[in-house]
């Protein structure tokens, strides 16, 4: 059995950064992690990836094709599309290692996740490879600074969770960069009470801020009745808190499960020398 994160989240969430932690905490740990970068517009990042779609195609060579004439979205969504049509390249990059870890590194295009299905389709591969796939969303914490930015995330989340119907970890990220204050405040958005997060969009004023109003109650009660999304913290300085984070993904793709139980048969004493 094989395993594999799929890093999702918005641009600029954190997502090559946490990766970076994990393989560094593998390391640490003496566990074998490794990485595959699938943002064909990435510049720079802070591990060595297995594999890297910038090898197969890049944005800039699409966006400069006179025929398809694509801007940096479609661009990004094209390569994509043609990973999906050339998967036998990214399979023979992994290899066939049984017990592989890996963490996939996402472009930050939400729509890829939220409503496309190209990434369902990754996924679909990924489980004819023999693989446990865990989705995991990341949203940087200074953007859930009130109660209607608060239920927009977590909306985005819910989409995701429901577009790829996989398994999914929430994590608030950028949790060592908050103040003193924001940190206080972090509990109110880890195990959060809706009804407390949107009291203050109650109170906006004219047509449109009603609507807007009831639109964001309305969202909140929905995750309120079905429980669907919880968001665990990630500060990336704290080895307890990634440790924490990688076991509860761990348990999601049940790592570790399939391997054997180590027994040894037991000697029992010899009572005859006893008696002597």
């Amino acid at each position: 059995m094989r395993y594999a994160q799929i890093v999702m989240g918005p641009a600029g969430s954190g997502k090559s950064t946490y990766c970076s932690a994990l393989v560094a905490h593998a390391q640490d740990a003496k566990r074998s992690i490794h990485v595959v970068n699938l943002d064909p517009a990435a510049e720079t990042f802070n591990y060595t990836p297995v594999a890297d779609i910038r090898d197969l195609i890049q944005v800039d060579d699409v966006m400069e094709d006179e025929e398809m004439k694509f801007g940096p979205n479609g661009g990004l969504v094209f390569s994509m599309e043609f990973l999906m049509e050339n998967s036998d390249w990214l399979e023979e990059a992994l290899g066939e290692e049984d017990d592989d870890y890996i963490i996939f590194d996402c472009p930050g295009q939400i729509e890829l996740y939220t409503h496309m299905n190209v990434m369902r389709r990754f996924v679909d591969i990924l489980q004819q490879w023999n693989f446990r796939v865990c989705g995991v969303f990341l949203i940087d914490s200074h953007f859930m600074v009130d109660g209607g930015k608060f239920i927009s995330g977590a909306m985005a989340a819910l989409s995701v969770m429901v577009n790829l119907e996989i398994p999914h970890v929430n994590v608030l990220s950028k949790i060592d960069l908050l103040s003193a204050g924001g940190r206080k405040q972090l509990e109110r958005y880890l195990e959060p009470d809706t009804h407390s997060l949107t009291s203050d969009v109650k109170d906006t004023t004219g047509v449109l801020g009603r609507r807007y109003g009831e639109l964001t109650n309305a969202l909140a009660r929905v995750l309120d009745d079905y429980s669907l999304v919880k968001f665990l913290p990630l500060d990336i300085t704290n080895e307890e808190n990634v440790q924490d984070l990688l076991i509860m993904i761990d348990t999601t793709v049940q790592y570790g499960e399939d391997e054997d139980v180590r027994t040894r048969d037991f000697e029992y004493p010899d009572h005859e020398d006893d008696d002597e």
